[in-house]
């Protein structure tokens, strides 16, 4: 199956936050860290944050070893957030999780680069991989930890039957 112009640039931008990932490293001032893992791909992320006064993601990192799509998707995920308040983050974890499942999302340029990650609908079982780094983000910003292990499962996805 030949692939359209549009998928292809999609490609070669998921490709190249792969490749090239945004924010990649470790932040020494984090304010919440937290590491999740896709034990269906291997995929590790250890995510850190930090939150400034205002409630507002004044930096963020992530490393690890993913997949292509995880580290692309998180990658994009940093760029959306990044001086986004929590309440705004959140809103777009959302919108990104409903991306993933093929549904209409509102404002989908407020995902950035990530909308191109819609395709993933396709491939159910690379739902978990986009969504990982997604879910690190999640989960940091509600309890504000600073350092969990946490593994996510294919269920961990929100679907018409949750």
């Amino acid at each position: 199956m030949a692939l359209s112009r549009l998928d292809n640039l999609y490609r070669q931008v998921i490709l190249d936050h792969s490749s090239h990932p945004h924010h990649h490293g470790v932040l020494d001032d984090a304010s919440t860290e937290i590491e999740m893992n896709n034990p269906t791909c291997g995929d590790v992320i250890q995510l850190q944050l930090a939150i400034d006064d205002n409630d507002k993601i004044s930096d963020i990192r992530f490393s690890g070893s993913g997949c292509s799509i995880s580290t692309a998707s998180t990658s994009m995920m940093t760029d959306a957030v990044i001086g986004k308040t929590t309440a705004e983050a959140l809103a777009l974890v959302d919108q990104f999780s409903e991306l993933v499942q093929g549904k209409d999302v509102p404002n989908i340029d407020d995902l950035g680069d990530a909308q191109m990650l819609g395709g993933v609908a396709k491939f159910p079982a690379r739902i978990k991989c986009a969504t990982l780094g997604w879910k690190a983000l999640e989960k940091g910003i509600k309890e504000n930890q600073t350092t969990t292990v946490e593994t996510a499962s294919h269920c961990d996805t929100h679907t018409e039957q949750d």
